[in-house]
């Protein structure tokens, strides 16, 4: 019998189910090490260095702050849906700590889900923020399967970098920290975006091969990065009246090999570069983020802050998008979007800037392994 009624506006079929897929971290000393190897198995990494990586998480009592704000997304993420009359169940999943995502899936399939969407904590395209997690994905299916277990069918929410609901409280926040600053040194304060530094290998072969943006230099990931950051820029001119403020995307957080080329300049080369530039203050905007996780507590609250006093610069920091209620009604959005297009409806994309909407989903070629070809879900067949 075909299927006869009207859909609602707030109709999440045929999906039943919501999976919030994180990072995962530690949440006491005990954590660190076995998160670390977690993270980093297959790479070879003796426990001892695990442990001295490990140090920015002991400064932090060994507890990362993700999962708590994880925790703080899902609830609100719940109680929008609430609010808004979307009957879709959120369960949440990480990828290197508890809540793991094949524990997360074994619930979802036992309580009798079957279609599931799929919100990734990561906006923009790139191998470690969009593909691993598809391969993660892959793996926990296959681990359903070998149980014995039903495997649901899953799709990944589009990238969300360019939605008003995450540019719109990340230059809510820009203008909090500027506006923070000493009265003397506010308008001459230049915004730092920052994000996670990745290879610059990885970087130009991230996003799909026939994207327009992977043709520019540094390939998707540093195209949409840019384009939040002219966004904020924009937006921050605009409400502030100060025009002509510099601005710079800039990196942190490199954890790789020396002979490596990676995304430069780092933040902290940055601000010495400010200072010697005649900056009256810098504002780190970070919108590589979607929490205020470990790498943004240690690399700009701890370590860029600390160089910023050292040359005597003053900075703020603005907040990520956290659990922000406009975060939590874009997801909603972007749940009805992607469940309208899938029944076949004509669905308004909503994407600011000239990059525009990204695609549902991801092509096989896409964001390639840097390593080894390993199967991913939720992409083009």
């Amino acid at each position: 019998m075909s299927d006869t009624r009207t859909p609602s506006p707030t109709d999440p079929a045929p999906y039943d189910a919501l999976l919030l897929l994180s990072f995962g971290g530690p949440e006491g000393p005990e954590d660190v090490v076995p998160f670390l190897e977690n993270v980093t198995r297959g790479r070879g990494i003796p426990k001892e260095r695990l442990a001295e990586v490990g140090k920015h998480y002991f400064l932090f009592g060994g507890v990362s702050p993700i999962n708590e704000q994880n925790r703080e997304l899902l609830g609100a993420l719940r109680k929008d849906f609430a609010e808004h009359g979307l009957d879709l169940p959120v369960y949440w999943g990480n990828r290197n700590w508890a809540p793991y995502l094949v524990d997360a899936l074994r619930e979802i399939v036992d309580d009798g889900h079957r279609r599931v969407l799929v919100l990734a904590t990561s906006a923009y395209a790139g191998y470690s923020g969009c593909r691993q997690y598809r391969e993660n994905l892959a793996d926990a299916l296959a681990q359903l399967a070998a149980e014995g277990r039903p495997e649901p069918t899953v799709d990944k929410l589009r990238h969300f970098y360019n939605h008003p609901g995450f540019v719109g409280p990340m230059t809510e926040a820009a203008l909090a920290a500027l506006a923070g600053l000493p009265a003397g040194v506010r308008d001459g304060a230049r915004l730092a975006f920052t994000t996670h530094s990745i290879p610059t290998a990885m970087a130009e072969t991230s996003g799909a091969p026939d994207d327009p943006a992977r043709g520019t230099p540094g390939g998707a990931y540093v195209a949409q990065h840019l384009e939040v950051a002219r966004l904020i820029a924009a937006a921050v001119a605009e409400r502030t009246g100060v025009a002509d403020r510099p601005w710079e995307l800039v990196y942190q957080s490199r954890s790789g090999a020396p002979h490596v080329p990676w995304l430069e300049p780092d933040i902290c080369d940055h601000l010495e570069a400010q200072h010697a530039d005649g900056a009256a203050a810098v504002v780190m905007v970070p919108i590589g983020f979607v929490s205020d996780h470990m790498e943004v507590k240690y690399d700009l609250d701890t370590e860029a802050v600390a160089k910023a006093a050292e040359l005597g610069l003053p900075v703020a920091r603005a907040a990520t998008v956290g659990a922000d209620p406009r975060f939590a009604a874009a997801v909603r959005d972007l749940v009805l979007e992607r469940a309208a297009a899938q029944r076949g409806e004509p669905v308004t994309r909503c994407a600011l800037g000239a990059l525009g909407p990204s695609h549902d989903r991801c092509a096989a070629a896409c964001c390639p392994n840097p390593r080894a070809p390993r199967p991913a879900a939720a992409e083009e067949a």
